[in-house]
């Protein structure tokens, strides 16, 4: 500010004062100390508006002191601290000074004493404003910079549900967490407003934060108190799938809002409730509804009732307190009978929530009033027993005959829903038949260079869709990994006799007349019933042309009956019956092994489970076929003639989505004719007094089979099948946890105390026992007649 303003003028009739005048004579006698000219304009003359002597002026300016006066003077006008007319003022003689125009008035400068500290309203309205404003535009910056991040990967990792045939959870595994994510289409509008009545009524409406409650809870945390959520759900799915922090610090819950605000702008409501009931945790390892759904109450997400839907809304605010099982281990207070007081009393209110919400009228409220309680939490160790073999099965089936490309890695990241072809019922009877053989006749103790390394193995198999229904794989899945149904490389024995019949009955043996390469329409279809063959014991075996089959040694074949029993001619039915090997032996030979391996492969056995030789023996079962097989390929004839695949797995949805559908296709692979005849033959195995397969007889129903019993007696198998049910079981003897891993069959003289186990034996003992059991309540059912076969 200019020193060199005019003082303010005296009103007209003021007389200088007796200290003014002596002070400007003081000034007029000092010698000058500044000795330059002055020229008009430096002057102050005519600057005086009431008239004072210009030449006062000039003294003052010359004597030097009226600068240093003014330059004292307070800019208010008063003598700056010399207690003048304006000496108002403060100190330095500026605050009160009305002739600058000041930004902030404070202190005030019209107001005294205490009051001149005290902010006027204007003052105090724009340091608000102010405040306000830069909020706004902290948080403007902060929703232009924060990002959305992507949804984390623990919110989206999910395992494999694997269904039994009626639909009920049979195991879920093959994922790093307990979950199955829904779409909102299959989340019940019940559990939609049981969550929204018991968290957030204003959810459908706001815009995804509750500003009330987040104060509320900054204001808790910041007077020292227990952290709390204030959250709305659009918040909890912010922090469980998109942050992963669950911590209630400032800078935590600052950028859940602002994130849950961008959520809320960018997704719809139902999306955001599907992502939150997708996410959350239940209890019990159970992430997702879905998942809670099949642990609480063993049924899918979609088929809950309200009851149910508010049992699991409650399960949301506290898992460890409001779960009946109890959570001792975790709080000694959750205790069963406490916990289940607790969420008994939630429960209800969350149902008096619903109904005074408008979301459950007052006549379904009325129709819960017991608590739906839960079933009893799983036991650790899903896979343990025949779980472990079925899922293993239904995997790699699903995994090798999917056309979309679903591989190991995506099966790995979980996610699928698999429903495969299990019965519960028939697998939990398989599994007691093979115990019972076991528990009574197996003692390793007893006898432990023959009881030792007892397997066995079994599967059941429908006929007219080829769904494999049960299977035994082994002990238990956790304790011996092979799966006794599946490939074992135990040989299959005389059970394997039926394909030759069958290649038999449908292309012929040659006529020794023509040549190897003979065309069918010159081959000679044989009659199980009129053609007839050796039955010597140690036959030496020909080729179809006479001349005796030699081997690249030059040795021939004799072939053995199991012993050492001699039959004239007999015919093949009779054979059959009494599993006589050397007439099929020579048939085989007759037929030409490529014929009968095909006839084996049409039934349904893999070709890479079959010897590759075409010696003699081919024909008696020195291949190595699995039960599975092995049952569906008997099926082929129960089904008189149609070849259906085995499958394990019906359907697998991905998301809510179907990705893989079983489709059936069956192939006419024999005619009803020889089909049929196949049938009755294997029949009289069965029905004969002297038939091997006597055993397994099922009274009151038909029943075909065939017994299979190996060179060196390391295993034995029986096969049959009603019209309804095809069933196969094996028995060896296999060291498969040798550290060696030499994979080696051992013998089975002695087992059980037996001399030597056949087919006949345990194997067919455990057929008829689970068979009895499984048809138990099915209709009678018979198989056609055979009918005429083609000369």
């Amino acid at each position: 500010m200019s020193e060199h303003r005019p003082k303010p003028p005296h009103s007209q009739g003021d007389e200088p004062s007796a200290a003014s005048s002596a002070a400007e004579q003081s000034n007029r006698s000092a010698p000058s100390r500044d000795t330059t000219p002055q020229t008009p304009s430096d002057s102050h003359e005519g600057r005086h508006p009431n008239g004072e002597d210009a030449e006062d002026g000039r003294t003052t300016q010359r004597g030097g002191h009226g600068l240093h006066e003014e330059a004292n003077t307070g800019d208010d006008g008063s003598d700056g601290g010399r207690g003048g007319d304006g000496g108002k003022g403060s100190g330095n003689g500026r605050d009160g000074d009305p002739g600058r125009a000041r930004r902030i008035d404070y202190p005030r400068h019209n107001k005294y004493g205490w009051r001149r500290g005290v902010p006027s309203w204007k003052l105090v309205t724009g340091l608000c404003l102010g405040f306000i404003g830069s909020l706004m535009a902290a948080a403007t910056i902060a929703y232009a910079m924060v990002e959305v991040p992507d949804p984390i990967k623990t919110a989206e990792a999910q395992n494999n549900v694997y269904y039994w045939a009626d639909g009920t959870q049979m195991a879920a595994t093959g994922g790093e967490i307990n979950r199955q994510i829904i779409p909102i289409s299959q989340i019940p509008e019940d559990m939609q407003n049981a969550v929204i009545s018991a968290e957030n009524k204003t959810f459908r409406t706001d815009s995804g934060v509750d500003p009330m409650g987040i104060g509320r809870a900054l204001v808790n945390m910041a007077k020292g108190g227990q952290p709390q959520g204030g959250s709305t759900i659009t918040q909890q799915y912010v922090k469980n799938a998109r942050l992963g922090d669950q911590s209630q610090t400032f800078s935590g819950k600052f950028k859940e809002l602002i994130v849950s605000v961008k959520v809320g702008a960018n997704m719809g409501k139902p999306e955001i409730m599907a992502g939150y009931l997708n996410t959350s945790y239940y209890g019990r390892d159970a992430y997702g509804l879905q998942a809670a759904a099949r642990t609480y109450y063993g049924i899918d997400a979609k088929n809950l009732n309200t009851g149910q839907c508010a049992f699991l809304a409650s399960l949301l605010k506290d898992t460890v307190h409001f779960d009946p099982a109890g959570s001792v281990d975790i709080d000694p207070a959750a205790t069963p009978e406490a916990n289940t007081a607790r969420v008994t009393e939630r429960w209800n209110w969350i149902l008096d929530e619903m109904l005074k919400d408008g979301h459950l009228p007052a006549a379904e409220r009325v129709k819960y009033k017991n608590f739906p309680m839960p079933r009893s939490a799983a036991k650790n160790g899903q896979l343990s027993g025949q779980i472990g073999y079925l899922v293993d099965l239904a995997k790699s089936y699903f995994l090798s005959t999917n056309d979309k490309g679903i591989g190991a890695d995506d099966l790995a990241h979980g996610g699928y829903e698999i429903h495969t072809t299990f019965d519960r019922r028939k697998i939990q009877k398989l599994t007691a038949a093979v115990n019972r053989i076991k528990d009574v006749r197996i003692d390793p103790k007893k006898r432990p260079d023959t009881d030792t390394h007892v397997q066995f193995g079994g599967a059941s198999v429908n006929p007219e869709t080829g769904e494999i229904v049960a299977i035994y794989g082994g002990e238990d899945s956790t304790k011996h990994f092979t799966n006794g149904a599946d490939e074992t490389g135990a040989q299959v024995g005389s059970a394997f006799k039926p394909f030759v019949l069958a290649a038999a009955v449908r292309d012929g043996v040659r006529d020794p007349k023509l040549g190897p390469e003979q065309d069918k329409t010159e081959r000679k279809i044989v009659d199980p019933d009129k053609s007839r063959y050796s039955g010597e014991n140690k036959l030496k075996i020909k080729n179809y042309d006479g001349s005796v089959w030699q081997n690249e040694k030059g040795e021939e074949w004799l072939q053995s009956n199991d012993g050492g029993e001699s039959f004239k001619d007999i015919t093949l039915r009779e054979a059959m019956v009494h599993s006589a090997n050397s007439p099929f032996v020579q048939l085989g030979m007759d037929i030409g092994i490529p014929e009968v391996r095909q006839s084996a492969i049409d039934a349904g056995l893999l070709e890479s489970s079959l010897n590759k030789s075409n010696v003699p023996s081919f024909s008696i079962g020195i291949s190595s076929p699995s039960a599975i097989r092995m049952a569906a390929a008997y099926g082929t004839f129960a089904a008189n003639g149609k070849q259906r695949d085995p499958f394990s797995v019906r359907e697998v949805t991905y998301a809510g989505r179907k990705v893989f559908a079983h489709e059936d296709k069956p192939e006419q692979a024999f005619s009803s004719a020889v089909a049929s005849n196949v049938t009755d033959v294997l029949r009289s195995v069965v029905d004969e007094p002297e038939g091997t397969g006597k055993n397994v007889r099922l009274p009151g129903r038909q029943v075909a089979g065939k017994t299979g019993t190996t060179d060196g007696n390391k295993s034995a198998w029986f096969v049959g099948y009603t019209p309804q049910l095809s069933t196969a079981i094996d028995m060896y003897r296999l060291d498969d946890n040798e550290k060696s891993k030499k994979h080696e069959f051992l013998e089975m003289y002695g087992t059980g105390g037996q001399d030597k186990i056949h087919g006949a034996s345990f194997p067919s003992e455990i057929w008829q026992t689970y068979m009895s059991e499984a048809l138990k309540g099915q209709p009678v059912m018979n198989f056609p007649a055979p009918e005429p076969i083609r000369p």
